[in-house]
């Protein structure tokens, strides 16, 4: 009698054992069927073993180990086990995250083969700048793990050097990994990829996906049958064996951490699975997360910078300051901006309005007794949807009819406050009868298909302006559009997150960077309250090493990362007292007395304080050392599991927080 010790998708820290007639440790890494509790699951085989530490009758067998894919090699369980111990998150949660839903499955969908791609002309590489012919010459495929930083303004031609190291990489006979932070960049990326390499091997891997897709993707990946995977932060675990490349597009997006299950960061992931297969990894961005800035300034990465727009005729876009304290506003936009907006379309270029704010306005309220579309579930309004008569909450999904009157006191003039890119779509819809409008945000633009459909639509000039949200911040290729305003940025300058000054200058950096990429100049007009702020002026400057220096130096005198490392406990259940008394005791426990170099603060609400009917509490972690942080952690939270708690109350704990 033989016993496998399995890992199962639950929340738990530890393994399961089973027996078996017969097995040898050939099979670590195939899946088996078990049974547990009233069912049955899907778990991994991690060991095989002659002895348990419970007695063999005591012990279920198990009921078939699976055998249709090749064992999951010992490089997958490694990475696991790093992102396990690093993030404080069980080892089967892990594992079984790396695989696709069809192998996890009970009852897996029928395959089918995929349909074959039509072929297509390979598209012709663009000669390269001096500065990109030096970045590539910097980057040494064959010469083992290095990290790089890839700084290039928008335009500069970053994605041209990914795709010229792919081309070493498969050359080489390796496989690539490219990573983006969302979905909505694969398309426009994977075919620059597919018209490239005509004769590779792409697949894309990410959550929209069908899942027969999905797992017919990963099972070419595995068996080193795909040469490129283009995928979302979920890619980062996708067993290679032929890996000798990974890039990572837009590092610094907040897209690539996790935030629920695992709360992994697939970019911290990548560069730990580069050192592990001792390959190289690129990490690109127009403005690097500051704790990449950092590492490469104390040379933990190799700095490469693109400074100029690819195309010669190119130049980056002039960024002005519109003082609204001078002004006066139509429905939020200055005259000015109405101006520049009414010169592209005399010439037949094509304007971005940005607002960050979907919806038609963020709250409903009375003026009569003061009452407000406040969701029932959240700390948070219900923003107003006007096109379908909806108020609607961004945070936890739960959605009503918009009421005639005020619920409260009967009052019927009750208004819209604040506004939306629905609105900003309606107003100049009026202000500008002649124009074709089109509103890209996540109410617009729900799935890939509709992204992809509304990316024919920018590029074949059926659009004069488009209003919308972060979807278009980044990564996209207009060359007709001209002109972009930004409305309502000053909030994120005071806001209590510490990281909403790096936020905001990504943001609007990285939108800014759609104008005048190609012959046509691009101008920038972003509209502030605090046009001295020097957030503003280095946005004017397109000076991101100058504003990282000065957030840099902040961060170094407040004690806040990178020179400080952090983990959060975070606890939520229906009665906010229970999620404090249960922070207040992990915050006392004996273990923390033992690790000096570890301060624990005070248990406070979360900023978003309810959410989906939980009220949320957190606890703060915090150390001038990795390694002691790391050797608290593991300890702290097996002393957490056993303290007594509410049977509602979860929680979790989270290492490198991005929210607070």
């Amino acid at each position: 009698m033989t016993v496998l010790r399995v890992a199962l998708d639950l929340p738990l820290h530890r393994l399961f054992d089973y027996t078996i007639d017969s097995a040898t440790p050939a099979d670590v890494g195939l899946r088996v069927r078990v049974p547990f509790g009233r069912g049955e699951r899907i778990g991994v085989v991690v060991e095989v073993s002659e002895n348990s530490d419970w007695p063999l009758a005591q012990i279920k067998p198990a009921i078939e180990i699976l055998r249709d894919i090749a064992p999951l090699p010992a490089e997958f369980f490694a990475l696991c086990n790093f992102a396990s111990t690093y993030y404080q998150a069980p080892l089967g949660e892990v594992i079984m995250q790396g695989l696709p839903v069809g192998l996890k499955r009970l009852d897996p969908p029928l395959r089918r083969q995929a349909r074959p791609t039509r072929p297509t002309l390979a598209a012709r590489a663009p000669e390269l700048t001096d500065e990109q012919s030096a970045a590539l010459a910097a980057i040494d495929l064959a010469g083992g793990f290095s990290a790089h930083l890839l700084h290039g303004v928008t335009g500069s031609g970053k994605t041209e050097v990914y795709l010229r190291l792919i081309a070493r990489a498969l050359g080489d006979g390796k496989q690539v990994l490219l990573l983006v932070p969302e979905i909505n960049l694969t398309p426009q990326l994977e075919g620059r990829v597919r018209a490239r390499f005509t004769e590779a091997s792409v697949v894309s891997l990410h959550s929209e996906l069908a899942e027969a897709a999905r797992e017919r993707n990963w099972r070419a990946a595995f068996a080193g049958e795909a040469d490129i995977v283009l995928g979302t932060r979920l890619a980062i675990f996708t067993p290679l064996p032929r890996l000798g490349l990974i890039v990572i597009d837009e590092e610094h997006d907040q897209s690539f951490k996790q935030q629920d299950g695992m709360r992994y960061s697939a970019r911290d992931v990548g560069v730990f699975r580069a050192h592990q297969g001792n390959i190289p990894i690129l990490l690109g961005s127009a403005t690097p997360a500051l704790e990449s800035w950092a590492n490469a300034q104390n040379k933990r990465y190799a700095l490469l910078t693109l400074k100029e727009r690819a195309n010669p005729e190119a130049t980056l876009p002039a960024v002005k300051l519109l003082d609204t304290r001078k002004m006066a506003l139509k429905e939020g936009v200055s005259e000015a901006l109405i101006a520049a907006i009414k010169e592209r379309l005399a010439r037949g270029e094509q304007s971005l309005v940005f607002l960050n704010r979907r919806g038609y306005a963020p709250v409903l309220a009375c003026m009569a007794c003061g009452w407000v579309s406040r969701c029932t579930r959240c700390a948070a309004n219900m923003v107003l949807h006007l096109a379908d008569r909806r108020l609607r909450c961004h945070h936890c999904g739960f959605e009503h009819r918009v009421p005639k009157a005020c619920p409260t006191c009967g009052n019927q003039d009750i208004h819209p406050f604040g506004r939306g890119t629905q609105r900003l779509e309606s107003w100049l819809q009026e202000e500008f009868p002649e124009a074709r409008i089109l509103r890209v945000d996540r109410d617009s633009v729900k799935n890939r298909k509709q992204w992809e459909v509304m990316l024919e639509r920018i590029h074949g000039g059926e659009a004069d302006i488009l209003v919308g949200t972060q979807m278009l911040a980044k990564g996209h290729d207009f060359p007709k559009l001209t002109l972009v305003g930004a409305l309502g940025a000053d909030a994120a300058l005071f806001a209590a997150d510490w990281r909403a000054p790096e936020r905001l200058f990504a943001q609007l950096m990285q939108v800014a960077g759609r104008a005048g990429r190609a012959e046509l100049k691009g101008e920038v007009l972003i509209q502030t309250q605090y046009p001295d702020h020097p957030l503003y002026a280095a946005l004017v400057a397109h000076d991101y090493p100058g504003f990282a220096a000065t957030l840099l130096k902040e961060r170094e005198q407040a004690g806040f990362p990178p020179y400080t490392f952090q983990a959060m406990l975070r606890a939520e259940a229906p009665e906010m007292a229970d999620s404090i008394a249960f922070l207040k005791a992990a915050a006392d426990l004996p273990v923390i007395a033992g690790h000096q170099n570890v301060m624990i603060y005070d248990p406070i609400p979360m900023k978003l304080s309810r959410l989906a009917s939980l009220e949320r509490g957190q606890l703060l972690a915090e150390s001038p050392s990795r390694p002691a942080l790391q050797a608290f952690l593991p300890r702290w939270r097996e002393a957490i599991e056993g303290l007594r708690s509410p049977s509602k109350l979860r929680w979790h704990i989270e290492v490198d927080p991005l929210e607070f």
